[in-house]
């Protein structure tokens, strides 16, 4: 796997100024190529589809004066037990927290109780609020946030335009921004669909920052549309390409390839892994963000791009003083 030091002055450590002022680092037909994001469009083709993920960003994090509780997702069939993953608050900052044990609960703010059912991963605890959960934290929560960020941010400014506005009316959010979406503005998207490209939505609900080296895939909701799988369909029969606009997006439609090689609209739970074993089978390209050494979305990215492409890639990065994490640059693999 892909191994590299990142320096810590090539962190994002807050938002640009302006959503799409960040950069994009292409590895594309003409190699490796350095630009500002707002030339998306001229590194796409007409026909070509960009699929996106319309999930909203909750306020998935909950202060405690020791803790910050992260909620990361719901389990499958049970509704009322939830993911979540205890942090010890460092002044401005969380790191793991490796205390807790079964039957332990934690009174929350609004006089709501969290009890830790049984540790699922090393990392992760079922637990059970007993309150509705996305609604509580939509009152009492703040957006996740890890060190590297200088301090904490509205809500808003973790929303993609692509996200369900009506998800601050009930409907279900991620744990953590579809980040690699985040860059796009509404003039932008214009550009992109008077040059032809085409874009398409799916949603896929994600948990809390991808499982650590060795860590079992967590299950996470997800839902594709007839319409996004005919036109995924559609542009692959007529030789386009289907670019996934982050790592989400790559997820939930490997998820949905039938034995014929189409995908088909469902909807569901998903713990699907994307490796260089496995391949991907419809995804031909990503936009995605830089990736922490050793992560476990590098797997998925040399899966699309190759190990070769993807070390060169990430060496113009380092070199070239590129930026990391949720606010930082962008990198489009479309080899």
């Amino acid at each position: 796997m892909l191994d590299f030091a990142l320096p810590p002055t090539l962190e994002a450590h807050e938002p640009p100024p302006r959503r799409d002022a960040v950069r994009l680092l292409a590895a594309t037909r003409d190699g490796v190529t350095h630009h500002a994001f707002t030339d998306l469009p001229d590194l796409l083709r007409p026909g070509d589809l960009l699929v996106v993920n319309t999930s909203a960003t909750l306020p998935a994090a909950v202060r405690l004066d020791r803790i910050a509780v992260h909620f990361s997702g719901p389990m499958p069939a049970e509704p009322d037990s939830w993911l979540v993953e205890l942090r010890l608050r460092t002044g401005r900052a969380t790191e793991p927290y490796a205390g807790g044990c079964r039957g332990e609960w934690f009174p929350l703010p609004g006089g709501a109780t969290l009890t830790l059912l049984e540790r699922y991963t090393p990392r992760l605890w079922r637990a059970r609020l007993d309150t509705d959960v996305e609604p509580y934290l939509r009152r009492y929560g703040v957006p996740i946030r890890y060190g590297y960020v200088d301090h904490d941010h509205p809500t808003a400014a973790y929303q993609t335009v692509f996200a369900d506005a009506l998800a601050a009316e009930g409907r279900p959010g991620s744990a953590e921004m579809p980040s690699a979406a985040r860059p796009f503005t509404p003039e932008l998207v214009t550009r992109l669909v008077s040059r032809g490209v085409l874009i398409a939505p799916l949603t896929l609900h994600t948990g809390v920052a991808s499982p650590e080296k060795d860590e079992p895939p967590y299950p996470e909701r997800y839902d594709i549309p007839a319409s996004t799988a005919a036109l995924v369909n559609h542009v692959r029969w007529e030789g386009g390409k289907v670019i996934a606009v982050g790592t989400t997006v790559v997820r939930a439609l490997e998820t949905a390839v039938a034995g014929d090689g189409f995908v088909r609209a469902s909807r569901g739970w998903t713990s699907h892994v994307v490796s260089p074993e496995g391949g991907v089978r419809v995804v031909d390209g990503l936009l995605t963000g830089l990736h922490e050494p050793r992560s476990s979305h590098l797997r998925m990215l040399t899966a699309i791009a190759g190990e070769g492409l993807l070390e060169r890639v990430y060496a113009e990065a380092l070199a070239g003083g590129y930026r990391w994490h949720e606010f930082g640059d962008l990198n489009l693999l479309l080899p």
